[in-house]
C-alpha cells in the first residue's frame, strides 16, 4: 500500500500519532555551476552581485524555505525545526556547492525540510546571479 494513499483509495497524510518522537538529521546537497564572470565576483568566500551578498542572502532563503516545508509540498507533516545550518562553498571545478543540515526531535523525518532548504539557497544564487552571467 502506498503511504500517503488511504484505505478508500483517496490522498492522505501519513498519520504519525502512534510513533515515538525521536531526534532526527537530514542532510542535503545542491551544486550550482558557477561561470567565469560569476566567479571573478567571488572574494573572500561570497559574492556581490548587484542584488547584494549572494550566498548571505541564500542560506537565509533556504532557512526560511526549510521552515516553511509544509507549505510547500503537499502532506508534509509541520515540524518546529530545532535546527537549519546552510553551507556555500566554492570548490574547484567552479561549483557552488549548498549544503542544508537540519534536525528536529520528532515522530516524522526532515529529509524534505533539507532537500526544500538547499534547493531554494540554490534557487537564490542562481537568481541574485542573473546580473553578472546569464550562463
Amino acid at each position: 500500500m502506498l503511504s500517503h494513499i488511504d484505505e478508500s483509495n483517496r490522498p492522505a497524510m501519513v498519520d504519525v500519532s502512534g510513533k515515538q518522537a525521536t531526534k532526527r538529521m537530514a542532510h542535503a546537497r545542491a551544486r550550482i555551476w558557477l561561470p567565469d564572470p560569476v566567479r571573478a565576483a567571488l572574494s573572500d568566500g561570497e559574492i556581490r552581485s548587484p542584488k547584494g551578498p549572494v550566498f548571505q542572502t541564500a542560506i537565509v532563503a533556504g532557512t526560511m524555505a526549510a521552515k516553511r516545508t509544509h507549505e510547500l509540498i503537499p502532506f508534509c507533516h509541520p515540524l518546529g525545526l530545532e535546527s537549519c545550518r546552510i553551507a556555500i562553498e566554492v570548490d574547484e571545478s567552479g561549483h557552488a556547492v549548498i549544503d542544508c543540515i537540519v534536525r528536529v526531535t520528532h515522530k516524522t523525518g526532515v529529509e524534505m525540510e533539507a532537500l526544500t532548504g538547499a534547493a531554494v539557497a540554490g534557487l537564490t544564487v542562481y537568481d541574485m546571479c542573473k546580473g553578472l552571467s546569464h550562463d
